[in-house]
């Protein structure tokens, strides 16, 4: 029988490879785009390495990929980029993350609230700059921020990351509130949530329910001044009415680590609002977290590969957050 041949895009652990390298043979990687293959580049490179094993992070697996004799798609993270319904019905196994690392987002959406509320990265940039003194007001009354404890937190989504929020956030002297109808403990509904909440993390699947959640209506029913994080996926929340309730000071300040499509122009009205900090998709970037998840895969791989009744039927899109 022929060894299956592997093609592997993200950067990998030697741990993780050397477990890929008894099983399958691994093939050398051209440079990346910085936004990953588009679906026809992929193709092309699957054909000319001869892979039947794929490993990607970010890029397209569509149709040019799934028409590909392929024995397994290992994804890095949440298939975003894979159509799971094509790979389902050409049998091709789509292995991903069924959940995310709780307590790596959670710590992300953490930094993100002291940085907003403190104006952290504005301070550091004057330091670096040698102004932190230029003007007549002070920093300390200019980056004058608001002190957390005893402030309430609305959580929406009281799932893994959501729960993993809430005991950080109770551990600061935060009061916490939570909304989700699929907890019975998450007693506030939306609307109440947010008259309350002087922060509110939202912590969601994206699904055809959730996509579009926070819009003109949610941000106009926030406490004014309220800060706003979301770490779960850019899709969740209208960008252009967020836009427009920060420069109003409806929202008093947003902390975001995803985007529609993982990518914001540089010429978007967000990146000139000084009370925005954005992180470019590092909820779960920590060495941890890539270990983790990396050596699922290859388990996965390997079960693929002995042909494990049940190893891996394509994944559907929306895991609990």
């Amino acid at each position: 029988m022929k060894r299956p041949r592997a093609l592997v895009l993200p950067a990998l652990p030697e741990s993780v490879l050397a477990r890929l390298a008894a099983v399958t043979d691994l093939t050398e990687v051209p440079a990346r785009p910085s936004l990953g293959f588009n679906d026809e580049q992929l193709a092309d490179l699957v054909v000319a390495t001869g892979a039947t094993v794929l490993v990607t992070d970010g890029d397209q697996v569509r149709a040019s990929v799934l028409d590909l004799d392929l024995d397994v798609v290992a994804v890095m993270g949440q298939p975003t980029s894979v159509d799971l319904a094509l790979a389902a019905e050409r049998g091709v196994p789509v292995l991903h993350a069924h959940g995310r690392d709780p307590d790596a987002v959670a710590e992300l959406t953490l930094a993100l609230m002291f940085a907003v509320s403190r104006h952290i990265v504005t301070a550091d940039r004057e330091v670096r700059n040698g102004r932190p003194y230029h003007g007549r007001v002070p920093p300390a009354q200019r980056h004058r921020g608001r002190r957390l404890t005893g402030r309430t937190l609305g959580i929406v989504g009281l799932g893994r990351t959501g729960s993993a929020m809430r005991w950080r956030c109770q551990g600061l002297g935060m009061r916490v509130i939570a909304c989700d109808p699929r907890v019975p403990e998450a007693t506030h509904t939306l609307a109440a949530l947010l008259g309350e909440s002087d922060v509110v993390s939202l912590h969601v699947p994206l699904t055809a329910e959730t996509r579009g959640l926070f819009g003109y209506a949610e941000f106009g029913a926030m406490r004014p001044g309220a800060i706003y994080l979301n770490t779960s996926r850019g899709a969740l929340h209208d960008l252009t009415a967020l836009v427009e309730a920060l420069r109003l000071g409806q929202v008093g300040g947003a902390g975001l680590d995803h985007f529609e499509g993982e990518w914001l122009d540089p010429s978007h009205p967000l990146i000139r609002l000084p009370n925005v900090v954005l992180t470019p998709r590092l909820g779960e970037a920590t060495g941890e977290s890539r270990e983790e998840l990396a050596e699922a895969l290859v388990t996965g791989i390997e079960r693929v590969l002995r042909g494990d009744d049940g190893a891996v039927p394509a994944a559907p899109l929306a895991e609990p957050a």
